[in-house]
């Protein structure tokens, strides 16, 4: 078998393989919970919060694959199974069953703040050790961040 050698030294390898395993949880997590809601959102908005879901996920989803594959360039196997998941994420998840489109939003915007402030400290985290995994964060950053902004906007007060 032939392993993957960084040009990194190991404790830069090391803090940048934790920083992309740590996302790559976050972004499965984000896809789980987005298309969790996507199929039980009701309510006056449901086809705009149902939509916006999809773009969630999608964008969780290509996130994560793009951060794994840096990983895997790195040396570092990413683990992206469903108990490695299920074991370590720790962003807001909806409850069983429906779910009214005005906690939908709620919810995603918590969930995608709550990624966005982990993301941005791994962000400080990767900055000297290894800025090409730090950039990959702050691209992943920002596309979060337009996401919760989307949400954020749904639920804004009516004297805005």
């Amino acid at each position: 078998m032939t392993v993957v050698r960084s040009t990194l030294p190991d404790e830069a390898r090391r803090v940048a393989a934790k920083a992309l395993q740590d996302t790559l949880v976050d972004l499965l997590g984000l896809s789980l919970i987005g298309k969790q809601a996507h199929w039980n959102v009701v309510g006056p908005r449901f086809r705009s919060v149902h939509l916006q879901l999809d773009e969630v996920v999608s964008t969780a989803r290509t996130g994560a694959d793009t951060v794994a594959e840096r990983a895997a360039a790195l040396g570092v196997p990413p683990d992206g199974r469903p108990e490695t998941v299920a074991k370590v994420f720790a962003l807001p998840v909806p409850e069983e069953g429906r779910l009214r489109d005005a906690d939908v939003v709620r919810l995603m915007a918590e969930a995608l703040g709550a990624a966005i402030v982990r993301l941005r400290e791994r962000v400080d985290a990767t900055g000297e050790p290894d800025p090409v995994t730090q950039d990959l964060l702050i691209s992943v950053t920002a596309q979060l961040e337009k996401q919760r902004w989307m949400f954020e906007a749904e639920n804004a007060p009516d004297q805005a």
